[in-house]
C-alpha cells in the first residue's frame, strides 16, 4: 500500500511539473525591432522609375527578354555549388533544432553487461575455495527527464527555430546574390562583344585609310609621314582588340563556373557575331522603402538571427534557478543468467533537483554576454537595413545618371561618324591634312567603344538594382 502510495504521489509530482513547464519561461519575450525607413525613395532619382509593387520581381531577369540569359540563371538555380552549399545549410540547422528539441523528452538508455568477479583472497581469505569468483550478468536500461521549468529548453528551441529560419533566409540571399551575378556577367560579355565587333569595323576603317594614304603617297601626293601615321592609328586600334579579349574570356568562364559547369562549357552558348546588349526597361517598377524588410533576405536573415540571440538570454538566466530531473533505472541483476527473472529486479525512481549556488558569478557574467550579443545583434540589424536602403539609392542614381551618359555618347558618335566622312572628302581633295583625319578616326572609335562601355553599364546598373531590391524569389509563397 506504501509502494502505491508513493507511485501515486510521484506520477501527481510528474504532472504538475509537466504543467508548470509549459508556462515558465524566464527572460524577455522576443518582439520584431520597428526600423525608420523613409515614406518615399528621393524624388530627385525617381523620374525614370515608377512606385508600386513590382509583380516581375521574383523573375526580374525576364525583363531583358533574351532566352540565353534566362537559360543560364535555369541551370545554375540546379547546378551552383555555393547555392547546394546553402541548402545543405538549411538541413544541417533543421537537424540542430531537433536536437534542442529532443531536450523536451526523457533520455533513456538500454545497457546490458556480463562481468566475470573475483575478490581478493588476501582481503577475504576466510571464503571457502571457489567461492571468490562469480559472474554477473545484468541487463536493463536508466532514464534521466529535466523538467523544463524555467523554460531553459523552451527558449533554447526557440533560439534553433530562428537560426534555421536566418539560414532560409541565407538560402534566398544566395540565390539572389547568383542570379544578379549571373545576369551582371553576362551583361558584360554582351558588352564586350559589341565593343569587340566595333573595334574590328574601326580597323577596317583605318585600314581603308591606310590604303588611301599609300595610294596617294605611290602618286606623289602625300608624304611618307601620312602613310606611317596611318600604320601607327591602325596597330594601335589593334592593339586594343587583345585586353577586351581578356576580358570577354574571363566573363565568359565566370559564368561557366556559376551555373555549375568547366569554365569554357558556355562558350558556344555565348559565341555570336552579331550580339546586341540587353535593353533595359525604359521604366523600372520598385516597391517603397519599408518593402525592403519584406523582400530582401540579408535583412530577414538578420532580423532572425536578432531573435535566435535574443532567445538565448532567457536560456542562460534559467541557470539562476535549480533544475529539476526525474532520473531512473530498471534492471534484471542475477549471477546466473537462467535466473534474470522477476526476483532479479531492482529500479530506482524519484525526483532530484541540483542547484548552482555559487560560480564566482559565472552566469550572470553569461547572461550579460549574452544581453551584449543581442544588442550587437540589434545593431547589425539596423545597419544591414541601412546598407540596404544605400544599394537601392546607389543603383537608382546610376541608371539615371548613366541614361544621361549614353545620350550624350550616342550624339558624340553620330557627329563623328559624320566627321569621318566629310573629313576624307577634304583630305581626298587636298583640302586638310593627314593628322585631321587621323584625330578624327580616333575619336570616332573611341566615342563608339564609350557608347558601348556605357550601355553594358546601364544594364549592369539594372541589375544591381534589381540585386539591391532583393529580386529573386517571392516573399508571399515562401515566407513561413
Amino acid at each position: 500500500m506504501k509502494e502505491i502510495k508513493g507511485i501515486c504521489r510521484l506520477l501527481v509530482f510528474l504532472i504538475m511539473a509537466v504543467t508548470l513547464s509549459g508556462c515558465l519561461s524566464v527572460g524577455p519575450d522576443y518582439e520584431q525591432p520597428e526600423i525608420e525607413t523613409p515614406d518615399a525613395w528621393g524624388q530627385a532619382i525617381m523620374s525614370d522609375f515608377q512606385a508600386g509593387t513590382n509583380s516581375s520581381m521574383q523573375n526580374w531577369w525576364t525583363v531583358f527578354n533574351d532566352e540565353v540569359l534566362n537559360e543560364m540563371i535555369t541551370m545554375s538555380s540546379t547546378n551552383n555549388p555555393d547555392l547546394m552549399i546553402a541548402a545543405e545549410r538549411i538541413v544541417e540547422a533543421a537537424a540542430l533544432r531537433g536536437i534542442a528539441k529532443s531536450l523536451w523528452f526523457p533520455q533513456i538508455t538500454g545497457n546490458g553487461s556480463a562481468t566475470r568477479i573475483q575478490v581478493s583472497e588476501n582481503i577475504f581469505a576466510q571464503l571457502p575455495d571457489g567461492q571468490n569468483k562469480a559472474t554477473q550478468y545484468s541487463i536493463g536500461g536508466s532514464m534521466i527527464w529535466e523538467l523544463d521549468l524555467w523554460g531553459r529548453v523552451r527558449r533554447s528551441v526557440e533560439s534553433s527555430d530562428a537560426s534555421m529560419q536566418a539560414t532560409v533566409e541565407d538560402y534566398r540571399d544566395t540565390m539572389v546574390m547568383l542570379y544578379a551575378e549571373i545576369a551582371y556577367q553576362y551583361m558584360q560579355v554582351r558588352a564586350l562583344q559589341a565593343r569587340v565587333i566595333l573595334a574590328r569595323e574601326s580597323i577596317d576603317l583605318q585600314k581603308d585609310t591606310l590604303k588611301l594614304t599609300g595610294d596617294r603617297n605611290t602618286a606623289g601626293l602625300a608624304p611618307d609621314l601620312d602613310v606611317y601615321q596611318a600604320k601607327m592609328n591602325l596597330a594601335q586600334t589593334q592593339a586594343t582588340i587583345p585586353p577586351l579579349m581578356i576580358g570577354l574570356a574571363r566573363a565568359v568562364h565566370r559564368l561557366g563556373v556559376l551555373s555549375g559547369q568547366e569554365p569554357s562549357a558556355l562558350s558556344g552558348m555565348l559565341r555570336g557575331d552579331a550580339v546586341d546588349i540587353p535593353d533595359v526597361p525604359s521604366e523600372i517598377m520598385i516597391g517603397l522603402p519599408a518593402d525592403l524588410l519584406r523582400q530582401r533576405p540579408d535583412v530577414r536573415a538578420a532580423e532572425r538571427r536578432l531573435a535566435s540571440q535574443h532567445a538565448l538570454i532567457g536560456a542562460e538566466k534559467a541557470k539562476l534557478y535549480p533544475t529539476f530531473i526525474l532520473p531512473g533505472s530498471l534492471n534484471l541483476q542475477a549471477y546466473d543468467a537462467s535466473e534474470l527473472g522477476g526476483d532479479s529486479l531492482g529500479y530506482t525512481f524519484g525526483p532530484a533537483f541540483r542547484w548552482n549556488l555559487f560560480n564566482g558569478g559565472r552566469i550572470r557574467n553569461k547572461i550579460k554576454a549574452e544581453e551584449s550579443r543581442t544588442k550587437q545583434a540589434s545593431i547589425n540589424y539596423e545597419r544591414v537595413v541601412l546598407n540596404a536602403l544605400e544599394d537601392v539609392e546607389n543603383a537608382m542614381v546610376a541608371i539615371q545618371e548613366e541614361r544621361k551618359h549614353i545620350v550624350s555618347l550616342d550624339e558624340a558618335v553620330v557627329a563623328s561618324r559624320k566627321s569621318v566622312e566629310l573629313v576624307k572628302d577634304l583630305y581626298k581633295a587636298g583640302l586638310t591634312d593627314f593628322q585631321n583625319v587621323l584625330s578624327t578616326e580616333r575619336s570616332y572609335m573611341f566615342q563608339q567603344d564609350r557608347l558601348a562601355e556605357a550601355e553594358g553599364a546601364v544594364a549592369g546598373y539594372a541589375v544591381q538594382l534589381y540585386k539591391a531590391l532583393g529580386g529573386g524569389w517571392a516573399p508571399e509563397e515562401s515566407s513561413e
